[in-house]
């Protein structure tokens, strides 16, 4: 396969699976193994084309940022309060991160890991929705405490949505699912669920990148042949792809739900299974 059609999968891939609860790090472990690419020649392709599906959430929730930011400075609750949630969830997983570097670089080698994160990941969402019904806790108990906005949610489900988040540190776990579930098992409503993880992937994955940049940048860079040509076409497409992807996704989860996430993986993760045992 060349270079540009492997550039162009991987950013689909990227870009359709950083957002919904499937796990985006998981699908590139595991395109390794189908594609049969070397995956150290990609390595600085997969930790910048992440930066272009980030893009995708800035640019879809610019107002978002832009009158937290301004808030920030004007001293508003509304965007101290925005600015205080985010930080607050993100400082877990950013402690864990640099304290666990080294083990999670060993299980990021294992498409077994993968495999099985996937399925345990697509039960617990299943679980988790089956406990979770909006529609009838409405009926029962009017508006309930995690249905207003990101700014909003008390610091105990923020400092849990956190905490989830690091579970996602386990390849196939998924960073989105575990902290969408996490949200909504604190009761926390669907489409604030799904937006508090877009914005909360803004500083976690940039910090992410600028760690993985920062200690590695030299032996990523000379790793392969892959260019910087590669590079802008795969962010390009999962930059595209993901603004397409955050769209529907809030669209139709907050109708549907999440089961199908859960079934995929859950499928997903026995195919690569077998797959992997009669290689």
């Amino acid at each position: 396969m060349g270079l540009t059609l492997t550039a162009i999968l991987l950013g689909i891939v990227e870009g359709l699976t950083e957002f919904v609860p499937v796990s985006s790090t998981g699908h590139l472990i595991l395109a390794t193994e189908l594609f049969g690419y070397d995956a150290s020649q990609w390595a600085m392709f997969n930790v910048v084309i992440q930066l272009g599906a980030i893009l995708a959430v800035v640019y879809q929730y610019w107002g978002n940022f832009w009158s937290a930011g301004m808030g920030v400075l004007r001293l508003e609750r509304q965007g101290l309060m925005f600015a205080r949630n985010i930080l607050v969830a993100f400082l877990p997983s950013a402690v864990l991160g640099l304290l666990l570097k080294d083990y999670i670089d060993v299980m990021l080698g294992s498409p077994a890991i993968v495999c099985w994160a996937l399925i345990a990941g697509g039960i617990a969402i299943l679980l988790i929705e089956r406990r979770y019904q909006p529609a009838e806790v409405e009926l029962r108990e009017g508006p309930r405490e995690g249905d207003d906005g990101v700014a909003d949610l008390p610091l105990r489900m923020v400092i849990g949505v956190g905490l989830a988040q690091c579970l996602a540190m386990v390849p196939g776990v998924s960073r989105s699912g575990a902290t969408i579930m996490g949200a909504l098992a604190m009761g926390v409503h669907r489409k604030t669920a799904a937006e508090f993880s877009f914005f909360l992937a803004v500083p976690t994955m940039v910090g992410a990148t600028t760690l993985e940049l920062a200690t590695r940048g030299d032996q990523l860079a000379t790793a392969g042949s892959v260019g910087w040509d590669e590079i802008a076409i795969g962010f390009v497409v999962s930059f595209v792809v993901a603004l397409f992807v955050i769209r529907a996704f809030v669209a139709y989860v907050s109708r549907r739900g999440f089961a199908p996430f859960a079934w995929y993986r859950i499928v997903l993760g026995i195919v690569a299974l077998a797959w992997l045992s009669l290689r």
